[in-house]
């Protein structure tokens, strides 16, 4: 699919793993929390635990990384049958911490694709999670400046962006989502009549999921990184439109 440019009016930027650096430390703090329980079980078991637990309390907790912590300490007292420490719930518990307070470096690409969009379009951050927490990685991003709304959802449904466009007060057809998942960036918007760029992350979490063929192939395409919204869109880079306005 080709996607018209001149139809857009509204583009929404997912946050986590789209403009910056997010899964990755989900892992590390899974690999130390595995660690931490090891004497009381296997790692692959805790794992196993833990994502289960993730997933039956999300309707709960929502997403975020309070939300993981919560289901951490359940794991812990799941796989240890109650016998888990009050110092090694601490230690979980200072895991967490440090994963909230850990600062989520951008991705490539990313200054310079809100630099070359924003004068052609309003661009928007529509993503998930805790609201503090997410408050807290756009304020320590830098990248506030380029968004006229920020958004952040308990879920990524189809009543969610719903609700958000009626807010923007713009149809569908004229609003595109930028997004690592395609469960969550992509498959609602283009099944209200939106259109959606799907930029893969290499780590997704597996909630995350969904074979590509599930997905309209008439309102998306994807690209291999940020950068390649750009010609996507006819939009020249920021570096080229530098050299363009360069003097003789």
């Amino acid at each position: 699919m080709s996607i018209h440019p001149e139809k857009i009016k509204v583009i929404g930027f997912d946050a986590d793993d789209t403009l910056w650096i997010n899964e990755p430390y989900y892992r590390e703090s899974e690999e130390q929390f595995c660690r931490l329980l090891k004497k009381y079980s296997s790692e692959e078991n805790t794992m196993r635990h833990l994502l289960e637990i993730e997933i039956g309390n999300l309707e709960l907790y929502g997403y975020g990384t309070k939300a993981f912590m919560l289901s951490m300490m359940e794991t812990a007292v799941s796989v240890s049958a109650g016998k888990v420490t009050a110092a090694e719930i601490a230690q979980i518990i200072e895991l967490g911490k440090a994963q909230i307070n850990r600062k989520n470096d951008l991705l490539p690409g990313v200054i310079e694709v809100l630099t070359a969009l924003s004068p052609h379009f309003r661009l928007i951050v529509a993503t998930k999670g805790d609201l503090l927490d997410q408050e807290r990685k756009l304020s320590n991003s830098g990248i506030a400046r380029f968004f006229h709304h920020i958004e952040i959802m308990s879920h990524k449904k189809e009543e969610n962006y719903r609700k958000l466009l009626s807010h923007l007060d713009i149809p569908a057809g004229r609003f595109l989502m930028i997004g690592n998942s395609l469960k969550s960036d992509v498959l609602p918007v283009v099944n209200l009549g939106g259109y959606a760029i799907h930029v893969p992350y290499h780590i997704t979490w597996f909630h995350e999921e969904v074979h590509p063929d599930q997905v309209p192939r008439s309102r998306f395409l994807s690209v291999s990184s940020l950068a390649g919204v750009l010609p996507a869109l006819g939009i020249p880079s920021s570096a080229q439109n530098e050299d363009h306005h360069q003097p003789d």
